[in-house]
C-alpha cells in the first residue's frame, strides 16, 4: 500500500480531519465527504478534495500529499484546481488548497510566481514535522504524523497512539488500529503479522487494512512469477488472481510450483472461483 492509499484511507474515514487542517473550517465541516477526482483534458491527477453537502453549496477544498520535492508541484495544483473549480463553478461558492508536506525541505524552491496566492488565505500548507509532540495531536492528526517519524521511534509512538484508541467508540477505535497496522507494515516493508504482534505489543486479529497489505503483495508476487516462467498473462487471469481473497492466494503462491504451462493457471482459477 502506498503512502498516498494511506493518507486516502485516513481522509474518507474520518472526514472531520477538515477541521483540523484549515484555520477557518466551514460551519458544516463535519458534513462534507472525502473524494478523489480526475481532471480530463489534459489529464490531471488531484489527491483528493473534501466536497461540501450535495445541495448545498459551499467551499471545495483541495487536499495534496507530497512527500517527495517537485519543482512545479504548485504549477500543476493551481492548473487543476482552476480547471475543476471552473467545470464545476456552480456547485461551489469558492476553492482552497491544503499541500501536505513531511518538512519544509520538501516544498518546490521558487514560489514567487505563486506568492499572491500562497499568502492570500486560500493555500494552507501543513509540515508534518513542525505539527508537535504526536501524543498532543488529535488522534487523527497523529496518525498523520506517525507516516514520518523515525523508524526508531514509530514502533514507540504507535503503541502510545493505540493507547489512546482504547478510550474512543468500538467502530473509529478499530479504523485507528487498521490504520497503525497500516502505517507500521507500510514503514516497515514485508513485515509479519507476528512482528506486528511484538512490536506492537499486542495481539491482533486479521484487520481488514493488514490483510488488503499481505494480499496486495502476494498478487504482486505471484504475478511476477507466472509471468516470468509464462510469458504475458490475459487480463481475465489477472483480474482473476487479484479478486482472490488471501487464503486462496496463499494456496496459489505454492500450487503455482508445478504448474507447466498457463492453461494450469486457468485450470486452478476455475476450480477455485466461487
Amino acid at each position: 500500500m502506498r503512502r498516498d492509499s494511506i493518507f486516502y484511507y485516513l481522509f474518507s474515514q474520518a472526514p472531520g480531519l477538515l477541521s483540523e487542517l484549515v484555520p477557518d473550517p466551514p460551519a458544516n465541516a463535519d458534513a462534507y465527504r472525502f473524494d478523489s477526482v480526475a481532471v480530463k483534458e489534459p489529464r490531471f491527477e488531484i489527491d483528493g478534495v473534501f466536497l461540501p453537502p450535495e445541495g448545498n453549496p459551499g467551499i471545495v477544498f483541495f487536499v495534496e500529499v507530497q512527500f517527495q520535492r517537485d519543482e512545479r508541484l504548485y504549477e500543476r495544483i493551481f492548473a487543476e484546481v482552476m480547471l475543476y473549480f471552473y467545470r464545476n463553478r456552480e456547485s461551489f461558492t469558492n476553492w482552497q488548497v491544503i499541500v501536505i508536506y513531511p518538512s519544509r525541505s520538501t516544498e518546490q524552491s521558487d514560489l514567487l510566481p505563486h506568492s499572491s496566492f500562497l499568502n492570500g488565505g486560500q493555500v494552507h500548507r501543513i509540515y508534518l514535522d513542525e505539527l508537535g509532540d504526536i501524543n498532543q495531536l488529535p488522534l487523527w492528526v497523529g496518525l498523520m504524523v506517525l507516516t514520518t517519524v523515525d523508524e526508531s521511534q514509530a514502533p514507540q509512538e504507535a503503541r502510545e497512539l493505540l493507547s489512546r484508541a482504547q478510550a474512543v467508540p468500538t467502530a473509529e477505535s478499530r479504523v485507528i488500529i487498521d490504520m497503525v497496522v497500516t502505517i507500521i507494515s507500510y514503514r516497515f516493508g514485508q513485515i509479519t503479522r507476528q512482528e506486528v504482534e511484538r512490536m506492537l505489543d499486542i495481539t491482533l486479529e486479521e484487520t481488514k487494512l493488514y490483510q488488503g497489505i499481505k494480499a496486495e503483495g502476494e498478487v504482486d508476487v505471484i504475478l511476477r512469477q507466472l509471468r516470468k516462467r509464462f510469458g504475458n498473462l490475459s487480463e481475465d487471469i489477472q483480474s482473476s488472481i487479484s479478486a482472490l481473497p488471501l487464503t486462496s492466494l496463499e494456496e496459489l503462491s505454492e500450487a503455482l510450483l508445478d504448474f507447466l504451462d498457463a492453461s494450469e493457471v486457468q485450470n486452478w482459477l476455475a476450480e477455485h472461483s466461487d
